[in-house]
C-alpha cells in the first residue's frame, strides 16, 4: 500500500470550540447552515440517548472488512471521533465489543460510520457513544487496504478530516473546520429564538406569523386571503 494512502495528522477543530458547539443540538447547526451537513438517516445513534461531538478522524475502508480501522485507531487522537465510510454495507459489522472498549480506552469521543456493528447490548452497556446503519453478528475481514485523513462521504455527505462531528438521537451532522466557528453565535441566536416560540405557543399563539405569506407564495391562498 502507498503510504500517501495514510495522512497521519490534519488541522482538528480546536478544543474549546468543541467545549462550545457540543451544548447544540445538531438539528441546530443544520439550520445555521443552511439545512445542510446533516448525514442521511440510516446512520443513527445505536441508542437514542448516546450524543458525541468532535473533531472528524476519517477512514475509508472496503466493504465489510476493518483493517484500515485498526490502523486509524493507532493514529487517532483524544476526542476525534472516527468517521468511517463503509460504503454503507450491512452484511458484516465492522466494529463490535473488543474494538469499541478500545476506543474509549484510548479517550476518542466515539464513532461514525455508514456500515453495521454487532455486540449492540454490550456496547449500550458501557455507554459509549456509536452511530450506525445497524447491526449484523457477522465479523469482518482484515485484509484489504484502504485510506486514512482523506476526504470520506458519509451518509452522502463529504467529510474532511478535522471538520466537526456531532450527533444525538436525531442523527449526526458535520460542519466544515473553518466554518463551525462562526456559526457559535447563529446557533446561539437560533436557541433564543425557538425558546420564544415556544413560550408563545404555550400562550395560544400557534400558528406560524410566516403561513399566511408562504400560502399567498406558493399559490394555495389569493392575495389577501387568509385561511
Amino acid at each position: 500500500m502507498n503510504l500517501s494512502d495514510i495522512i497521519k495528522d490534519f488541522p482538528r477543530v480546536s478544543a474549546d470550540i468543541i467545549a462550545q458547539a457540543a451544548q447544540y443540538q445538531p438539528a441546530i447547526f443544520s439550520d445555521v447552515a443552511g439545512r445542510r451537513g446533516a448525514l442521511h438517516g440510516r446512520i443513527a445513534a445505536l441508542r437514542p440517548r448516546m450524543k458525541v461531538a468532535g473533531p472528524a478522524f476519517t477512514v475509508e475502508v472496503r466493504p465489510g472488512d476493518n483493517l484500515m480501522i485498526h490502523a486509524a485507531m493507532a493514529l487517532a487522537k483524544p476526542g476525534d471521533v472516527l468517521v468511517i465510510d463503509g460504503k454503507g454495507d450491512q452484511s458484516a459489522a465492522l466494529m463490535g465489543t473488543i474494538m469499541m472498549t478500545a476506543c474509549k480506552q484510548l479517550g476518542l469521543a466515539g464513532v461514525v460510520m455508514d456500515g453495521a456493528v454487532r455486540d449492540s447490548l454490550e456496547i449500550d452497556e458501557m455507554d459509549y457513544p456509536v452511530f450506525s446503519v445497524g447491526t449484523n453478528p457477522n465479523g469482518p475481514t482484515k485484509q484489504v487496504g484502504g485510506r486514512i485523513g482523506h476526504p470520506v462521504s458519509v451518509g452522502g455527505v463529504t467529510v474532511n478530516p478535522g471538520d466537526f462531528i456531532i450527533g444525538d438521537g436525531d442523527g449526526v451532522v458535520v460542519v466544515e473546520r473553518e466554518k463551525i466557528e462562526s456559526l457559535l453565535p447563529l446557533a446561539a441566536h437560533k436557541v433564543v429564538a425557538e425558546a420564544k416560540r415556544i413560550a408563545a405557543i404555550k400562550e395560544g399563539k400557534t400558528r406560524a406569523s410566516w403561513l399566511t405569506a408562504s400560502l399567498v407564495s406558493a399559490g394555495v391562498l389569493k392575495e389577501g386571503e387568509s385561511l
